[in-house]
């Protein structure tokens, strides 16, 4: 089945830094690129027919320029007008959102052809012949989890019928702010702070050298923990810091503890929405923070706090021309940075945990999902988008962390913050 839309624009603008730092990401990551893919599924609400689906996924990509446009090294282009292929698929007696949820990881596993492919993929699942969901793939070209939590929205309002208003900021809008004095100022501002920064922290994560890895060699072990969700929960209330600087505090002392140093570096993947043009547009905002922290403070909860304030820090300078970065990264000395953590949240919290959720870890279960042939990480944390259960999940390099101490690293964030609680 085919869709055809008609946007009010088209038009070509270079990238903004945020796609710029992606585009570079699917350069380093070649075949492993579908890393960076967003599989999104959004329920249909109410008894909707195929054409009222179809109608509001139309409005959509008419809307939002990120979702016609097809990058390539020249910048982004802007199609007015086209047509995007949509798959029917039947969830027979299974649940609907669980075949939306697996559809969506399959065509996450295909990678973009960033300069001829929309921006994404789109199935219509369905139940007993009626639009029950529909499964999707971006690419982080052109959308981030705060962009998809955006779309959402606009998605359940057109099912209901309401009228959206125009939109007010697209991501060549931001390009074009990137490229101002007082833009550019910002990005010397941040590139400065890096610089001091890296002037007094060890090159790579980790002292030793990479033994075997295991087969495959990067790999993702995720953890389902409410008692990680309620412990964080308490502890941010307490500290009155939020529950991304807990939940950073105890990965960033696991990390310490592996690599065996008092000193942790971390790239802090941030939404750099702090900009109010920023805060309704679906696009790519985010760039990754720099974050140092000291391990010599025993108690977990002043470290919380410690942690808060210097991701704060971070976070302001988090907004720099990507290509101006990597010139300076490269006369430092090449850092590798290879050490993350994501919070893909759209909101603080975990709203949707059951409300007899405890410290109790008897319910945590541990499984490994994705694994990839390279990507450019040694060790990555993120905290799952899933309202309903602390989820958080770690990508190894196993030749430096086997999957056995990937698994242990996780279950002791959790320790930490349930004795801390």
């Amino acid at each position: 089945m085919k869709i055809e839309f008609t946007g009010a624009t088209e038009g070509e603008a270079p990238l903004t830094w945020g796609q710029r730092l992606m585009w570079r990401a699917v350069h380093l990551m070649g075949p492993s690129q579908n890393y960076l893919n967003c599989p999104f599924v959004f329920p249909v609400y109410g008894r909707r027919d195929l054409s009222t689906v179809l109608d509001a996924l139309r409005v959509l990509i008419e809307r939002h320029e990120t979702l016609r446009t097809t990058f390539s090294d020249a910048g982004q282009r802007i199609s007015r007008d086209g047509v995007l292929e949509i798959e029917l698929v039947e969830a027979g007696p299974e649940r609907g959102l669980q075949v939306a949820g697996r559809v969506a990881g399959e065509m996450a596993h295909i990678v973009f052809d960033h300069g001829a492919e929309w921006p994404l993929r789109c199935a219509v699942v369905l139940k007993d012949g009626r639009p029950f969901a529909l499964a999707c793939v971006f690419t982080h070209l052109s959308v981030d989890y705060h962009a998809l939590a955006l779309l959402a929205v606009e998605w359940k309002a057109l099912l209901k019928g309401a009228a959206l208003p125009p939109v007010a900021w697209q991501p060549r809008d931001q390009a074009t702010l990137e490229a101002s004095d007082a833009w550019q100022a910002r990005s010397a501002r941040s590139i400065a702070y890096w610089r001091d920064v890296l002037a007094d922290v060890p090159l790579d994560v980790f002292d030793h050298p990479p033994g075997e890895p295991e087969d495959p060699r990067f790999i993702e072990v995720i953890m389902e923990s409410p008692a990680l969700a309620v412990a964080a929960t308490r502890l941010s209330n307490r500290l009155a810091v939020s529950s991304t600087s807990v939940v950073l505090a105890a990965c960033a002392g696991v990390l310490g503890e592996v690599s065996a140093r008092s000193r942790v570096v971390m790239q802090l993947v941030h939404n750099n929405r702090r900009d109010a043009r920023t805060r309704e547009m679906v696009g790519t905002v985010g760039q990754d923070a720099l974050i140092v922290l000291d391990l010599l403070e025993p108690d977990f909860p002043g470290f919380c706090r410690t942690t808060h304030r210097a991701a704060l820090q971070a976070y302001r300078n988090a907004h720099y021309d990507p290509v101006a970065m990597t010139a300076m990264r490269e006369k430092a000395g090449g850092h590798d940075l290879d050490a993350f953590f994501n919070d893909r949240r759209a909101a603080p919290g975990w709203p949707a945990l059951p409300p007899d959720a405890d410290l109790s870890v008897a319910n945590t279960r541990t499984y490994t999902e994705n694994a990839w042939p390279g990507v450019r990480f040694k060790v990555f944390f993120t905290v799952g988008a899933d309202a309903g259960t602390g989820r958080l999940s770690v990508i190894v390099d196993t030749a430096y962390l086997p999957r056995t101490t990937a698994e242990r690293m996780l279950r002791s964030v959790e320790a930490r913050l349930v004795g801390a609680v």
